[in-house]
């Protein structure tokens, strides 16, 4: 598949939400640490991308292989995860997203940061990451 050619494709939404930004925190936030681990996993948060998307959908498909290379890349720096929409309507659902792919960059502190909607190409998403000041290397 030409990449070039899926760079604009997204794929229509059949769940039942508004699509909207949200300025509050990640709806999926870190697990909670035992008392004694609790200062060890602050310690370790790190930036989390999530691409909200669906198996089945084209862009979607293209970026597997993408956020598979960011995952191994940048393991211990940052997060990295998929929720197929279609599959897990639930897990989506807190997200407010109107169209997939939609990719949604959290701070190491949850704060939502920037989202993008459509095929992302892994120079593009490591481009925004910059952009949004944070460094990863």
């Amino acid at each position: 598949m030409n990449l070039k050619l899926g760079l604009g494709l997204v794929c229509a939404l059949s769940l039942a939400v508004e699509p909207a930004r949200s300025s509050a925190k990640d709806p999926a936030p870190a697990k909670a640490a035992a008392p004694g681990q609790q200062a060890k996993a602050v310690a370790k948060r790190v930036p989390r991308l999530v691409d909200l998307g669906a198996g089945k959908c084209v862009p979607c498909k293209a970026m597997a292989p993408i956020l598979a290379d960011l995952k191994r890349d940048y393991a211990g720096k940052l997060e990295v995860h998929f929720i197929d929409v279609w599959k897990n309507r639930t897990a989506a659902e807190p997200y407010r997203i109107g169209m997939i792919p939609t990719q949604i960059f959290f701070a190491a502190d949850g704060t939502e940061l920037a989202r993008h909607e459509g095929f992302f190409s892994r120079d593009e998403i490591l481009a925004k990451w910059k952009q949004l000041g944070v460094k990863l290397d």
